[in-house]
């Protein structure tokens, strides 16, 4: 070993000396975890699926699930079974934050409205309202002028 070789051999241990680690606070790095006792939950049930998001009141969403989170593929998502299920998981994920009783806001047309309204309620949450927001058709826009024949 050369007389270079054991200089930078020397530097390098006394760079690992000079660096200390940070003295780090405990208590501030958890976060602590939010309870909302009341919460609104929209049901979106397409002909393919069924998403349920449970949200507080100013519309933070804090827990979801869905048919193709529960395991169901293709078009098995689409069934009422599955959004039972769905409603199963979301309600066991929302159930961590403190809810006990939600208002209720279905919206769209699908096989799992109904079943998924009462796979919640089965599960434990005591709902105060339930509300219907389907999109309705209402003839839409002015069709355009037809053009005159010669």
């Amino acid at each position: 070993m050369g007389k270079q070789s054991i200089k930078k051999v020397e530097a390098a241990e006394e760079a690992n000396q000079e660096k200390k680690p940070r003295a780090v606070s405990k208590g501030s790095s958890k976060k602590k975890k939010k309870s909302y006792p009341k919460a609104k939950v929209t049901l979106n049930c397409s002909y393919n699926n069924v998403v349920i998001s449970f949200q507080d009141y100013s519309g933070n969403v804090f827990a979801w699930s869905s048919c193709g989170c529960v395991g169901f593929k293709g078009s098995r998502k689409g069934t009422a079974f599955a959004a039972t299920k769905a409603a199963y998981d979301a309600y066991e994920k929302a159930s961590r934050y403190g809810v006990q009783e939600a208002s209720v806001v279905v919206k769209g047309v699908g096989m799992g409205r109904r079943s998924a309204v009462k796979g919640l309620r089965t599960a434990g949450l005591i709902i105060t309202s339930l509300s219907d927001h389907s999109p309705v058709a209402h003839n839409g826009c002015r069709p355009r002028k037809k053009p005159r024949k010669r």
